[in-house]
């Protein structure tokens, strides 16, 4: 049975959270008058959440703004996950070489609890990313490197990572059925690669392999939907090329290699 104190404390948290999401969506400077009018709070228990996570180092009180941002704890924790995830510096080479060599973005992604999640990246304004920093997730069942790191999964664990709910159409060609799905991920084992054309963002597409390692790890390109067309084939050598010096690199590295 669960406790009247536990469940306080449970609200409390949970109040806390969505504060520092709001002042995190609403910029530096935004005000306790403002963020109990977003919430819906009374303004008493905004100013107090405010001021045990201004203590705690989580929010800071700017005082030119007068309003509040998040504090410098808040770099500690992003920190505490990329640090974990990041590629050792030859591999971090590897993925420079091969985005400056076939221009196009190249991403590596780890499978972490769940989620599918950015490692790094070299992209430049000519050749971006997917929208996503070291340490966010991405769609998997809408990204080349997801649909990857789902093919290698068993059933059971697949399920899990998909999870009940329907799946998101990000854009007019993202697949939402699961049997569409399932059916794409048996080509992408039989095949060993994985094709994004406009599923997870209009104009944009790519292809990624399974990067053989202790933690199930992708390697993808993405380049624009005009220009993929016409570099499908030398895209994927370059990849596939590139995937097994990762791998060693990555096998080296133990923070990286553990399991996700």
């Amino acid at each position: 049975m669960v406790s009247e104190s536990s469940t306080a404390a449970g609200v409390a948290l949970r109040r806390a959270l969505r504060v520092m999401e709001a002042v995190a969506e609403a910029g530096d400077g935004v005000t306790a008058k403002a963020l109990a009018r977003r919430l819906e709070l009374p303004l008493p228990t905004t100013y107090r959440l405010l001021g045990t996570l201004v203590e705690e180092g989580y929010l800071v009180r700017l005082h030119a703004a007068r309003g509040y941002g998040l504090g410098y704890r808040v770099v500690g924790l992003y920190r505490g996950i990329t640090d974990r995830i990041a590629p050792p510096e030859p591999a971090r080479e590897i993925l420079a070489e091969l985005h400056t060599r076939i221009g196009a973005a190249a991403v590596l992604t780890v499978l972490r609890s769940d989620d599918v999640v950015v490692a790094h990246t070299e992209t430049c304004a000519a050749h971006p990313g997917p929208g996503a920093m070291p340490g966010e997730p991405l769609p998997a069942h809408a990204t080349a490197p997801g649909k990857v790191l789902l093919a290698g999964l068993e059933p059971g664990r697949l399920a899990e990572v998909l999870g009940p709910g329907p799946l998101a159409p990000l854009t007019p060609h993202t697949l939402v059925d699961r049997r569409l799905l399932d059916r794409e991920l048996l080509r992408v084992r039989s095949a060993g690669v994985a094709v994004e054309v406009e599923e997870h963002a209009r104009g944009r597409a790519g292809l990624a392999v399974a990067v053989p390692a202790e933690r199930a790890a992708a390697l993808a390109v993405l380049v624009s939907r005009a220009d993929f067309a016409g570099r499908r084939w030398e895209l994927e050598q370059a990849v596939r090329e590139a995937a097994g010096p990762l791998a060693r690199h990555l096998a080296a590295a133990p923070g990286v290699a553990a399991s996700g």
